[in-house]
């Protein structure tokens, strides 16, 4: 599938809510940018971000590899059912992009896209953290989002413009095909001791490099990440 349609395009500040002293991890105080709301009319892309969009932790969000995230509006149904939550709708993930039409399956590492002025391309699959579970006071969601496969992907700005929500994102050229974010996301999460797949993505030009770093000490040292750290953070 070469293409999708960008049905909402949504942005926001982050915000802090709870309470700062609480005895509930998850009800504690806490600061994100997940929270966003669509944009009417056409907003600028840059290089780092759409404007009127920001994160609390710049360490693991934002920058130049995940200027924009993206998802699909297809899980939201599979999430409203599996939770009978009907506020896991469109924006509950934090995205940027509410994609229509493409799924983990049909979008690669280093696929380039043009929207309205600008032009992206794929970077990496998201990796799940603690902050949509606590959003949404379900303890284990960053954990089902990585297991489900519904992670999201982001996008890497090649260039400037204005974009707007109801636009395609059409597909210019698709360097690797066989790298799609649904295989990445079994490698990296699931055949965790396939050391050869392991390095073969790890050689691939286009995946960001925190993605390779964590696939390179994988391949060199057997090392894995602090998944526990990264799916449940303060809410345990």
């Amino acid at each position: 599938m070469s293409e999708g349609i960008v049905e909402k395009i949504l942005v926001g500040k982050p915000k802090t809510f709870g309470e700062k002293n609480s005895k509930n991890p998850m009800k504690r105080e806490w600061t994100s940018g997940i929270f966003k709301e669509p944009v009417n009319g056409p907003v600028w892309l840059a290089k780092t971000n759409l404007t009127g969009d920001g994160q609390a932790d710049l360490k693991n969000h934002g920058g130049l590899e995940k200027a924009v995230f993206v998802y699909s509006v297809q899980h939201y149904s599979k999430w409203q059912t599996e939770f009978k939550m009907d506020t896991l709708s469109i924006g509950a993930m934090g995205e940027n992009f509410a994609l229509n039409g493409q799924l983990e399956e049909d979008v690669c590492i280093g696929d380039i896209y043009k929207i309205g002025g600008a032009v992206v391309q794929v970077s990496q699959p998201r990796q799940p953290c603690w902050k949509p579970a606590r959003r949404f006071q379900i303890k284990d969601l960053a954990l089902q989002l990585q297991n489900t496969g519904r992670t999201g992907w982001y996008l890497r700005v090649l260039e400037e413009g204005y974009v707007e929500g109801g636009q395609s994102l059409t597909l210019l050229n698709r360097p690797y095909p066989q790298w799609t974010i649904a295989r990445c996301n079994v490698i990296m999460h699931v055949n965790k001791k396939d050391i050869e797949a392991a390095a073969e993505l790890a050689s691939c030009i286009h995946l960001a490099e925190n993605w390779k770093k964590i696939l390179h000490k994988r391949v060199e040292k057997g090392e894995n990440s602090d998944i526990k750290k990264r799916l449940y953070g303060p809410n345990i």
